[in-house]
């Protein structure tokens, strides 16, 4: 839906807790409008394939209704109307969505999350000099480094395949505690594999930027070209544990698993890998490197991976809450130099029992580590496997935070600090928290472009790790 001519997301908003407040006096109400505007590039065989560029715009209303014995909640969401004019389509739309989400809190019942909403703080009021401006767009535009560079480095004897994106997302966060936001965040990335038609093997690379212009194609495509050669001698190898170097992108994978597996209150209940006798792990030191593993709004060193500090959600879950919408969020250090430091509460969870109130981030950084590069770690490697990236990444044992998942577009052997020949791709059987008590040498942290959860989580910045038996469980079929 293109969101040209549409009433301003501001003015949504206002007139969504209008409406609230004149369908269910009393109760509590957020709206909040989002807008992403989206430009795509694919190609495939060296050749452009997929090219557009579309605009979104959606309306979700939170209703926190009292009931007997508590306050229940319920959302709906809807596309943005046009039209706000008394009577017509648009007003019609908005009293639609506010009565479902009514009827949505009380057939749910009493929350057990529930809080009275945040008042605002921080700039979080209608004084929000943004409030009323339009929002940010995108265009194909975004792609003229890309297109130029991308084209410049097709040859006729190996095939690229590849898929761009950027994106600009515009939020506007009203409640009836009075709290107003609006924020602007962009984010894009590039993902390439280069196909070898000798042998059939396939590298890949990928890179994540707010700007896509300061993404260096031919300098990627470098890379992955200098890693074909490798592809050509073919060693089989069996299942088993390897010395396995884990570049920045498959880190990222797992930190990005662990991070939404810290829930407080599933660690209290004892039914996650946090949980212990009569606790939490919290304290617990996990291994010998000094890791910290944060997310911060504000992305010391990593001004590329910053987001706005105010909690925005249309869902409730062990870690995050309606009733928190319009929060204000800061740094947590969810692993602090090796020992597990935070887990998350939303404001009611915490209330119980007695922990910090702690939202999930919008990035990870993962620290502590030196500032070897992974070209250097694999020079003083006597015999292991670097790996390229995870994918199919799935839970197998909650209570252990067991992962399951393939290797992907290269395995290699290494001997003697060299690359000599690519093996057979596993099937992997992990704990990203048991990695973190293993590791025994993480190396400089770079920013990094996940591979398996590139469509929900994109600002990531983490290191090399060495792990000394990682668990190959099997053979996989596929090069």
């Amino acid at each position: 839906m293109s969101a040209s001519g549409s009433a301003s997301g501001s003015a949504l908003v206002e007139r969504a807790l209008v409406v609230a407040a004149q369908i269910a006096p009393g109760a509590g109400a957020v709206a909040l409008v989002r807008e992403v505007s989206e430009a795509v590039v694919r190609w495939a065989n060296s050749t452009l394939t997929t090219n557009g560029h579309t605009i979104e715009r959606r309306l979700s209303v939170v209703m926190l209704v009292p009931l007997d014995g508590g306050t229940g909640a319920g959302v709906v969401t809807v596309p943005a109307p046009t039209s706000l004019a008394a009577g017509r389509e648009g007003d019609a739309v908005l009293r639609e969505a506010v009565a479902g989400a009514v009827q949505a809190a009380r057939r749910g019942g009493p929350a057990r999350d529930a809080a009275p909403l945040p008042e605002p703080s921080n700039g979080a009021s209608g004084d929000d000099p943004a409030w009323h401006e339009g929002a940010g767009e995108t265009s194909m535009a975004a792609f003229g480094r890309l297109a130029g560079e991308l084209g410049a480095s097709f040859r006729p004897d190996e095939a690229s395949y590849g898929f761009a994106e950027h994106r600009v997302t515009t939020s506007w966060l009203g409640t009836s505690a009075g709290v107003r936001r609006r924020w602007v965040e962009p984010g894009g990335s590039v993902e390439l594999n280069l196909k070898d038609p000798v042998t059939g093997t396939s590298v890949w690379g990928g890179e994540g930027a707010v700007d896509l212009r300061t993404v260096d194609v031919a300098a990627l495509v470098e890379r992955l070209r200098g890693r074909l050669p490798w592809g050509r001698r073919q060693i089989d190898l069996p299942a088993g544990r390897y010395e396995t170097l884990l570049p920045p992108s498959a880190v990222s994978d797992l930190m990005i698993y662990l991070a939404w597996s810290m829930g407080g209150r599933p660690a209290q209940e004892g039914r996650s890998a946090f949980s212990r006798a009569g606790g939490t792990r919290v304290g617990e030191q996990l291994g010998a490197l000094p890791l910290t593993l944060a997310g911060d709004p504000a992305a010391p060193g990593f001004p590329d991976l910053a987001y706005t500090p105010v909690l925005a959600t249309t869902y409730s879950g062990d870690e995050v809450s309606v009733f928190d919408n319009g929060a204000t969020t800061g740094r947590v250090e969810w692993v602090r130099d090796g020992t597990v430091n935070a887990l998350a509460y939303p404001r009611a969870a915490a209330a119980e029992y007695g922990a910090p109130f702690a939202a999930p981030t919008d990035n990870l950084v993962l620290t502590g580590g030196e500032d070897a590069r992974l070209e250097e770690m694999v020079a003083s490697t006597g015999r292991g496997l670097l790996l390229t990236c995870l994918w199919y990444i799935r839970e197998v044992d909650p209570t252990t935070l067991l992962l399951t998942g393939l290797t992907r577009d290269g395995v290699y052997l290494v001997e003697g600090g060299e690359i000599v020949g690519e093996v057979n791709n596993f099937r992997f059987n992990e704990s990203p928290l048991d990695l973190l008590r293993r590791a025994t040498e993480a190396g400089a942290t770079e920013r990094t472009l996940p591979r398996e959860w590139k469509d929900w989580f994109t600002r990531a910045a983490m290191p090399p790790l060495r792990i000394p038996d990682y668990h190959m469980t099997s053979v996989s079929p596929g090069r």
